[in-house]
């Protein structure tokens, strides 16, 4: 069945440019100081006639999207760089079929597959690059059209997920257990008016003045205390190591010490912690150990805890010991590294996860089904960015704010590479700076993807 806000490509181009860190950040065990960003345009055309422009951005983030024993941060890079350079035409000159661009994410995943195989064949590298990676290399391509789809039609782009436009159900595009449930019934085509805005607190990062070794001295917060002040902060998301339990037990009471004083001068009595302990931990005995001794060295703290990003290995069916129903019952778990798709989902609620982190980074088609199923299914949700500065950050947020139930955005390119934002951040200075804890999500209500 053909509709006549059925689209075209036409066109797409692509770019990159840079963002250089402001202060060094641990990432999974790693140090990252900069980010290529991955900037791509698509040019669409209606069958009805209605021609737009849209964009789509995406930091490479190679380091968490591909960590690796036996390949390289530098060749695993150099390989996103080329996958990018090649999916760009290839999808252009392969997608010539007319349709709602979520049809397009979902003919494309073949074709950036096949792709990734003869990148990694004609590297040579030691292992295939993995799904995850070629989600986040791939994703502007798909927030590009489906930004360019709104633009033609006049409207936000999350008002343009029903069956006037979009064929089929999610039992087609998902699931049968999801039989005549459309996508529309998940998706806000207004957004809320704010969200909470998660500020991290990286393993790096000091939390007083003594810890401050070496001043950036470029005007910006140089402490956690001070971050808090100048941003007035009520959430912050907190980076452990995983592999030191008395370190990681430390390090949450010394926030909660550190952040006192300042949250009492703002008014904030409420403020909230999420934990990341980006999959370094064993087992996850690790984890009930690490919550149980919490709860005893600093329980305000526990109990501001609201939930645990995945705490172990990504790959779940390698390590089906790590069930974490006890953990989820104490607070949400919710699967992150591990979720490429609907049966890495479903593999992961057998095994007790109970929350989703949507990221926009592993595409906007992807995230909006998971993000329907997921409200379906009754699971926590949140949507966290990859450092994700300038358009990428308000794609991110834009999808944050037009999920329901979603609790919190992430959002730290402002803290790591504040330069990237300066465009952007005129344009949406209420977006980029939180006031008592939230983000303006409101203004997310344009054309496209919501902004610009």
């Amino acid at each position: 069945m053909t509709r006549p806000t059925d689209i075209r490509l036409c066109e797409l181009t692509s770019s990159t440019t840079q963002s250089v860190f402001r202060t060094p950040l641990k990432f999974g065990g790693q140090v990252v100081t900069q980010s290529p960003n991955l900037h791509v345009e698509a040019t669409v055309e209606t069958r009805d006639g209605r021609r737009a422009v849209g964009r789509g951005m995406m930091p490479l983030g190679s380091v968490w999207g591909w960590p690796s024993a036996v390949v390289t941060g530098a060749q695993a890079a150099e390989a996103g760089l080329a996958l990018f350079a090649r999916a760009v035409p290839a999808a252009a000159a392969a997608l010539n079929e007319s349709g709602h661009p979520l049809d397009f994410d979902q003919a494309a995943e073949p074709l950036f597959s096949r792709l990734a195989a003869e990148v990694a064949a004609h590297l040579q590298l030691a292992e295939p690059l993995p799904l995850l990676y070629q989600q986040v290399v791939t994703s502007a391509i798909g927030a590009a059209w489906h930004d360019a789809y709104g633009r033609a039609l006049g409207r936000p782009v999350w008002a343009c997920y029903g069956p006037e436009y979009l064929a089929g159900d999610l039992g087609d595009r998902l699931h049968p257990r999801y039989a005549g449930l459309t996508l529309d019934q998940f998706i806000s085509a207004k957004p809320v008016p704010s969200l909470p805005l998660y500020h991290l607190v990286g393993a790096l990062d000091p939390l007083t003045p003594a810890d401050v070794a070496q001043p950036v001295g470029d005007g910006l917060p140089e402490h956690l205390a001070e971050w808090i002040l100048a941003d007035d902060l009520t959430h912050l998301k907190i980076k452990l190591n995983g592999d030191d339990v008395n370190w990681d037990v430390e390090r949450v009471a010394a926030v909660e010490q550190i952040a006192g004083p300042p949250m009492a001068q703002l008014g904030h009595d409420g403020w909230v912690y999420s934990l990341d302990f980006n999959e370094r931990c064993p087992h996850v005995d690790y984890i009930l150990e690490f919550l149980a001794r919490l709860a005893e060295r600093a329980p305000q703290a526990f109990a501001r805890v609201s939930y645990i990003e995945q705490p172990t290995a990504r790959d779940l069916a390698a390590h089906p010991e790590n069930r974490m129903h006890t953990a989820a019952k104490l607070r949400p778990v919710v699967i992150d590294e591990s979720l490429t798709g609907l049966e890495s989902y479903d593999l992961a609620r057998e095994q007790g996860y109970s929350g989703v982190a949507l990221k926009a980074c592993k595409g906007q088609g992807a995230a909006l089904l998971i993000a329907a199923a997921a409200q379906y299914d009754g699971l926590f949700l949140c949507v966290q960015d990859l450092t994700c500065p300038g358009a990428s950050f308000l794609h991110s947020a834009s999808l944050a704010a037009h999920v329901p139930t979603v609790s919190a955005i992430e959002g730290n390119a402002r803290q790591y590479c504040p330069s990237s934002n300066v465009e952007w951040a005129a344009r949406y200075p209420t977006l980029f700076r939180p006031r008592a804890g939230a983000i303006e999500t409101a203004l997310l209500d344009g054309p496209g993807l919501g902004f610009g």
